[in-house]
């Protein structure tokens, strides 16, 4: 069975991670898995990239563009919705052809247009699409927030200024996927049951396979190890009780590093004991900028890409926190748990199903930082964390391992297969 899993990029956000992952855990268990990427970051030979062009880079310009403008010449949301006016032809390529099974996963920014989607799903080939957001289902965000006009036609979206100005995107693109999912089978699947649970609830998927599978870790990449051994490395401090906070872009507001900020503030206020042992090392692009925002000692560090620092980063930390206000299924919080480390988050999106309150971490009530605060010092607590530390472990290995999601996954390539 050859699988060609297809998404904007080879390594660069979660869902490019989240795709990587399961193609090696395809691979590990019999299955000719391949990627095909608009943007190749390494020189793994099962990814290829789309032919070179100086276009490539003017599409993205051109649909940002087209959103600046429907948007009354405002960046706000710029990266929040995708038009899909825009992408490149992949069915003529050598690797679609040869793969026996289409496996799309994010594939917006201008990749791929919804002209380029329709031609790859009425060519003929069983189509697989994993959601890593609410994209495929509505119209033109990638999270609804409070919305749910997609569970019928999207229109006039709130993300764009008064809904935007000129033609109403939300709709038109609501409509193209109707047309392109409505004569064709495709199996979705959603890395949550939360967003799998939204998708069933659009008009767009009616009569269409849904299910839920998870994302897969390696769980012999990442594992405990030596935390003393790991700071010294980073020259991290080995008297302190450390909390994690990580993103791509520390400064984006879905990221909730506001309520983080908050939180640490009451702790400073209300345990000055507790408050004194502590320091928060941030990981991700611009950490440097949110010291004045944090009472506590701070240790920045640049977004990470080797898996290998990423695992000790977690292994160094006695605490990940996710402040995050809308997520899937973080591959943070599995990261983190399969090595071992305690995880707090919001009562949100797919965060509960991998948090289990008590258990391995604390769910904190949905943008209360007084909440999130009395969860970090539950956590950090020395009568629950070493439990907490052998059960964040267990979960990842038992629900996230490569075996199991790649076995799930096959399974329902074996079912389009044989249809």
């Amino acid at each position: 069975m050859r699988v060609l899993i297809i998404n904007t990029s080879e390594r660069v956000g979660g869902a490019a991670i989240a795709a990587n992952r399961l193609m090696e855990a395809l691979k590990k268990n019999g299955v000719k898995a391949k990627m095909l990427v608009r943007d190749k970051q390494t020189d793994q030979m099962t990814v290829s990239a789309i032919p070179s062009s100086w276009l490539l880079p003017l599409k993205f310009v051109w649909e940002r563009g087209c959103i600046f403008i429907a948007n009354c010449f405002s960046k706000k949301n710029l990266f929040q919705i995708d038009f899909a006016n825009t992408g490149t032809d992949i069915v003529h390529l050598y690797e679609f052809e040869q793969a026996d099974v289409i496996h799309l996963h994010w594939v917006n920014q201008g990749f791929l247009s919804m002209a380029d989607l329709n031609k790859i799903l009425h060519a003929g080939k069983p189509v697989v699409i994993t959601m890593h957001d609410m994209w495929y289902f509505t119209g033109i965000c990638h999270y609804a927030g409070n919305c749910t006009r997609y569970e019928t036609s999207c229109y006039k979206c709130p993300l764009l200024t008064k809904g935007g100005w000129g033609k109403d995107w939300a709709a038109s693109v609501f409509e193209q996927k109707r047309r392109m999912f409505g004569d064709v089978k495709v199996s979705f699947v959603g890395c949550s049951q939360w967003i799998t649970n939204l998708a069933r609830k659009s008009s767009l998927t009616q009569g269409q396979f849904v299910i839920n599978i998870p994302n897969t870790i390696n769980t012999h990449v990442f594992h405990p190890t030596n935390m003393a051994e790991v700071r010294r490395k980073w020259k991290l401090p080995e008297d302190k009780l450390l909390i994690l906070f990580g993103s791509q872009r520390i400064t984006d507001e879905r990221k909730g590093f506001r309520y983080l900020a908050e939180a640490c503030n009451i702790i400073k206020e209300t345990a000055p004991d507790l408050a004194d042992k502590l320091g928060i090392v941030v990981l991700g692009s611009h950490s440097d900028k949110v010291e004045s925002l944090i009472p506590f000692d701070v240790y920045p560090i640049n977004y990470l890409s080797n898996e290998n620092e990423v695992m000790e980063m977690y292994n160094a930390v006695n605490l990940f926190v996710t402040p995050s206000l809308q997520d899937n299924l973080p591959n943070t919080i599995v990261e983190a748990m399969a090595c071992g480390t305690p995880c707090v988050g919001f009562n949100v999106g797919g965060i509960p199903e991998m948090i289990d309150h008590k258990e391995n971490g604390y769910v904190a009530t949905y943008k209360n930082a007084q909440d999130f605060a009395k969860g970090i010092q539950w956590c950090l607590d020395e009568k629950n964390y070493d439990t907490l530390c052998e059960n964040a472990h267990k979960k990842a290995m038992n629900t996230y391992s490569e075996d199991r999601i790649a076995r799930r996954y096959t399974d329902v390539y074996e079912m389009l297969l044989e249809q």
